[in-house]
């Protein structure tokens, strides 16, 4: 079982990245999430989508200028980011879940990867 998140980097505020997360050996899953984490907070939720792509869920924060998206074929998640602003700035993870209703809490997800650093500056 394997989550790998990649993407991060810094960037300036109004800028672009697309984070993508790869799963191997995780199966039944109906939900991949991202979170993220600041310093000195706690994670947070950001997004979550369902296997078919129809059911998303995003925090607040992050609507109309986060979109989260999967290509099932490749066993890959991705997080476009958009219009960056530095409280964005954060290690970003990604999560499979296996609850049957949409997951916005970090204990309900399983399995998770092992962060990247997205850092916007002003």
């Amino acid at each position: 079982v394997q989550l790998q998140a990649s993407g991060g980097g810094s960037v300036q505020s109004g800028g672009s990245l697309r984070l993508s997360c790869a799963h191997t050996g995780i199966f039944g899953f109906n939900f991949m999430g991202w979170f993220r984490q600041a310093p000195g907070k706690e994670r947070e939720f950001v997004v979550v989508g369902d296997w078919s792509g129809h059911v998303t869920y995003y925090a607040d924060s992050v609507k109309g200028r986060f979109t989260i998206s999967r290509d099932n074929a490749k066993n890959t998640v991705y997080l476009q980011m958009n219009s960056l602003k530095p409280e964005d700035t954060a290690v970003y993870y990604c999560a499979a879940s296996i609850t049957v209703k949409v997951p916005t809490k970090d204990y309900e997800y399983a399995y998770w990867g092992q962060g990247t650093q997205v850092t916007v500056s002003s």
